[in-house]
């Protein structure tokens, strides 16, 4: 069973970078074709997919927070990691890692996505002087 766990500060400052950590047990995050993603929930609003790193390194953005937003992973640790920088009090959001799971058909030679099929329980940053 893949579980994931978000680390990380609760209270950033206006203007300063946001990092968050996800780490993973159960699975490796450079095997089979998976994409190590974060979504986000500000308060009263939907989710938002921020983008993700997948198991070759390759990094993947949201276009409209690629500009602040990077992507890296401690495979060692078995750890993804977000950082978002020039935050405002619109970044207040709670903050998920989730693993989006590819099946490889050779048949094809195609990757079907299964959808963000593991989650974090989620965490809570607020941005505020």
């Amino acid at each position: 069973q893949v579980q994931l766990k978000e680390s990380g500060p609760g209270l950033v400052r206006p203007s300063q970078t946001l990092s968050l950590t996800c780490t993973v047990s159960g699975g490796s995050i450079t095997t089979n074709y998976d994409v190590w993603t974060w979504v986000r929930q500000p308060p009263g609003k939907g989710l938002e997919w921020m983008g993700g790193i997948d198991y070759n390194g390759v990094t993947y953005y949201s276009p409209s927070l690629k500009s602040r937003s990077s992507f890296s992973r401690n495979t060692s640790k078995n750890q993804f990691t977000l950082q978002l920088t020039s935050v405002t009090p619109e970044d207040t959001a709670v903050y998920y890692c989730a693993r989006e799971g590819f099946t490889y058909y050779s048949s094809s030679d195609s990757y079907y996505s299964e959808g963000l099929d593991y989650w974090g329980k989620g965490t809570l940053v607020t941005v505020s002087s």
